[in-house]
C-alpha cells in the first residue's frame, strides 16, 4: 500500500521504517529539513537501536522515501498517518496547532485528488480534539464529507523509546478506532503481516485507550513507590514484598478488578486500607495515592447515589444487599449504604437479596445491618417479580443469573434500570437502561432519563 507519514520525529520514523519493511511504499513528510535529508541519506534523525540501520535498509531498497513537500505526499499515497508532536501547555492542556496545520493541509490536498483517501491519526489526543475541531477542519478544506469520501482512523502507538521496534513488531494489540469500516479496513491491511492481535472499537474508545493505559502505567510506578517508601519505614525489604506480590496473577497482576462498577466494600477491604492509612499517619508519611483510595471509594458511592435520585421517582427497588453476590457478607457493603441513603431521602425502597433472611444473620453481620437499615425485615421481597412490580426503579448491584434476565426483559418502558454491576447487555432490558460508565447524553426537557445502551 501506498503510504504517507506526516511527522517524522519518534512516532513517525518509526512507524515509517517499520511499515516500509512490511513491503508499504512508505513517504516520510515533515517540515524539518534536516529530518528529511537524514532518511533521504539513509540516517535516522535521532538516536533509537536499530531504527538507523533499518531506514538505511528500506531507502535502498526504494521503499522509504522523504519529504517537505505535502502535496507530493498526498498525491503519492492512499493513506496519510498523522504523527505530528501534541505539547503540552502551562496548564496542562495539548497544544493542536501542529495537527491543525497538517489537516488543513491534507485537506487542501485532498480536494484535488479523487477516489477515497484515508486520514489515520496517531498521535494522542482526547476525543474532542478530532470530533470538535480536527475532522471539521478535514472536511471544511477538503470539501468532501468523512465516512464517505475520506475515511477517518484513530489509530494509537504504543512504542517505548529504547526498544521502539521491537514494540512495533511485537505489540500487546493493534487498536482501530473507526466510524467507517472501510476505513478500518484499510488500516487494518498495513498491520496484517504483524503477530498483535488487531482490535477494532470506535475512534473515542480508541483514543481513551491510550490515555489511561499511560496512566494506568503510571499509577503502578506511583503505586509501588509508595509500597517502598511504607515498606522501608517497617523494616521490610520493598522489593522482595513487591516480587511475591507480582507472583500473584489471578488477582495481583490481571484484568480483575479493572472492570468499571459498583464501589467496593466488604470485611477485608476498607479495614485494612484503613489501617493502612492510620499507620500511614502515624508515621508521618505522605502517600496521597494509598491514602486517596477510600476517598475515592466514597466519591463514587456518591455518584452512584446520585444517579438513583436524579430519576426523581420514589418507588426503588435494589438487587443486592451484600458486598458481593454469592455471600450474606454485609458488613462495610456499599449496598447498605446505599439503601440507608435512600431510605433517608424519602424513598420507598425494597430489596431482593436471596443469601440473607431472618433466623440466618448472627454476630457483627446482623448488628451491621440492623443498626444501619433498622427495619431492614420488612423492605425484603421474596422475589425479583415482586421486586420489579413495586419499582419505578430498579438498581443492580451484584450479578445477576442467567434466570434472573427474564424479569428485566418484561420490565414496562416507563420503568429505569440502573446496572452498577454492568452484568446486563442491550436488548436484555425492556425499559430505560443505564450504567455509572455507560454514555449518557445531556438532559433533555421531556427526554426519557437514560437511553438504551450499547455495550
Amino acid at each position: 500500500m501506498r503510504v504517507s507519514v506526516f511527522g517524522v520525529g519518534y512516532v513517525g520514523c518509526v512507524t515509517a521504517a517499520c511499515l516500509a519493511r512490511e513491503g508499504h511504499e512508505v513517504i516520510g513528510v515533515d517540515v524539518d529539513p534536516f529530518k528529511v535529508r537524514a532518511i533521504n541519506e539513509g540516517r535516522a534523525p535521532f538516536f533509537e537501536p536499530g531504527l538507523s540501520a533499518l531506514v538505511d535498509e528500506m531507502v535502498a531498497a526504494g521503499r522509504l522515501r522523504a519529504t517537505g513537500d505535502h502535496a507530493d505526499a498526498v498525491h503519492s499515497s492512499d493513506i496519510a498517518l498523522i504523527c505530528v508532536g501534541t505539547p503540552t501547555r502551562s496548564d496542562g492542556s495539548i497544544r493542536l496547532d501542529y495537527l491543525r496545520q497538517v489537516f488543513i493541509s491534507v485537506a487542501k490536498q485532498l480536494r484535488e485528488k479523487n477516489g477515497y483517501f484515508v486520514v489515520a491519526l496517531r498521535s494522542t489526543v482526547l476525543p474532542t480534539a478530532f470530533e470538535e475541531e480536527l475532522i471539521p477542519l478535514l472536511e471544511q478544506y477538503s470539501g468532501k464529507s468523512a465516512g464517505t469520501d475520506i475515511g477517518f482512523v484513530y489509530n494509537p502507538e504504543f512504542l517505548r523509546e529504547g526498544v521502539a521496534l521491537r514494540d512495533f513488531h511485537d505489540a500487546p494489540w493493534t487498536i482501530i478506532g473507526s466510524w467507517d469500516s472501510r476505513a478500518g479496513d484499510v488500516v487494518a491491511s498495513l498491520y496484517q503481516g504483524l503477530l498483535a492481535p488487531i482490535v477494532r472499537t470506535n475512534p473515542k474508545t480508541a483514543a481513551l485507550v491510550k490515555y489511561f493505559s499511560n496512566a494506568f502505567h503510571a499509577l503502578k510506578v506511583v503505586f509501588g513507590n509508595e509500597v517502598g517508601s511504607f515498606c522501608r519505614e517497617m523494616g521490610v525489604d520493598g522489593g522482595e514484598m513487591m516480587e511475591i506480590f507480582s507472583h500473584d496473577t489471578k488477582l495481583n497482576i490481571s484484568h480483575r478488578y479493572l472492570k468499571p462498577g459498583f464501589a467496593f466494600g466488604g470485611s477485608c477491604l476498607p479495614k485494612d486500607l484503613k489501617a493502612l492509612v492510620s499507620e500511614i499517619g502515624k508515621r508521618g508519611l505522605s502517600l496521597p495515592v494509598l491514602e486517596s483510595i477510600l476517598t475515592s471509594n466514597e466519591e463514587h458511592l456518591r455518584g452512584c447515589i446520585q444517579m438513583v435520585t436524579e430519576t426523581d421517582k420514589r418507588r426503588i427497588g435494589l438487587v443486592g444487599l451484600s458486598f458481593k453476590a454469592g455471600t450474606d457478607d454485609l458488613r462495610e457493603s456499599p449496598a447498605v449504604e446505599l439503601a440507608e441513603r435512600l431510605i433517608g431521602k424519602g424513598r420507598d425502597v425494597r430489596i431482593y437479596e436471596p443469601s440473607i433472611a431472618p433466623g440466618r444473620l448472627h454476630g457483627t453481620n446482623l448488628d451491621f445491618v440492623e443498626k444501619s437499615i433498622p427495619h431492614i425485615w420488612k423492605l425484603l421481597v421474596g422475589s425479583l417479580d415482586e421486586l420489579l412490580g413495586h419499582a419505578e426503579v430498579v438498581v443492580v448491584m451484584q450479578q445477576l443469573k442467567a434466570e434472573d434476565l427474564r424479569y428485566f426483559s418484561a420490565m414496562r418502558s416507563d420503568q429505569v434500570c440502573i446496572d452498577l454491576a454492568r452484568t446486563l447487555k442491550t436488548g436484555e432490558v425492556g425499559g430505560q437502561y443505564c450504567s455509572m460508565d455507560a454514555p449518557r447524553r445531556e438532559a433533555v426537557v421531556g427526554a426519557p432519563f437514560c437511553d438504551e445502551v450499547v455495550l
